[in-house]
């Protein structure tokens, strides 16, 4: 991600820390066969089995831990969703509530950040089991691709978070290719970003997206790359 053009058609933004400003449409160009997956069966079964492994490498994990520590607020109510094995926050956040949505009982129950945890398949069911204006910040750690109704999904993350909390969804190159939905796989890293941004758009509710190459520079050659692209709930 050398350079991220604004989705309203502007000039490329700075390398690395590149903003986006909607899409410039009312009604989203999206359709659901571009959420199809190679493996259409349900999700709680492919993640029945528990995995006791993070995902990315030490390089991304901490590209991740800086950009959480640096855009959520130290103190609050946190939503991990998708969450697993590992959070990834960085001990700095001292967080009251770090509450995980995932569909391993097993992996979040070994996850010693987690304060609590819901098991829930939000393919299935997106409305998740909190009230409005909940949580003081959320996260997607490198699952977005694996999302079928993501416009639903980011419009229930924006309805529990409360005015100018962030929603951040970090992603790699890495995945389950047959879980992973048709369009994510077509697209590049750059591309990518500007499909979440899209999510963020379509869902409604949010302000200003911005994007960043989180390993820009830095890490190892042939290390798990780490994105970030993050938005606030609108105030009020």
């Amino acid at each position: 991600m050398p350079s991220i053009v604004a989705s309203d058609g502007a000039p490329p933004q700075a390398a690395s820390r590149g903003t986006m400003q909607g899409m410039g449409t009312p009604e989203s160009p999206l359709e659901p066969q571009h959420f199809e997956r190679e493996d259409a069966s349900p999700d709680a079964l492919f993640y029945v089995a528990p995995r006791l492994l993070v995902h990315i490498d030490e390089g991304a994990i901490e590209a991740a831990r800086q950009l959480y520590g640096e855009l959520l607020p130290a103190g609050g109510a946190l939503l991990d969703l998708m969450s697993s094995y590992r959070s990834h926050m960085p001990a700095s956040l001292r967080w009251t509530r770090l509450v995980g949505v995932g569909l391993n009982a097993v992996e979040m129950a070994q996850n010693d950040q987690l304060t609590e945890h819901v098991v829930q398949d939000i393919n299935a069911e997106p409305r998740l089991p909190f009230a409005d204006g909940e949580f003081d910040g959320a996260v997607v750690t490198v699952s977005v691709q694996y999302l079928t109704r993501p416009v639903e999904t980011f419009r229930e993350v924006g309805r529990v978070l409360r005015p100018g909390a962030p929603f951040i969804v970090t992603y790699s190159n890495r995945m389950f290719p047959t879980k992973a939905v048709r369009i994510w796989r077509a697209l590049d890293e750059r591309d990518r970003a500007h499909l979440i941004a899209a999510y963020f758009k379509y869902a409604g509710g949010f302000g200003r997206v911005s994007a960043r190459d989180c390993r820009a520079g830095g890490g190892s050659a042939g290390g798990d790359p780490l994105f970030g692209v993050w938005s606030r709930r609108a105030e009020a």
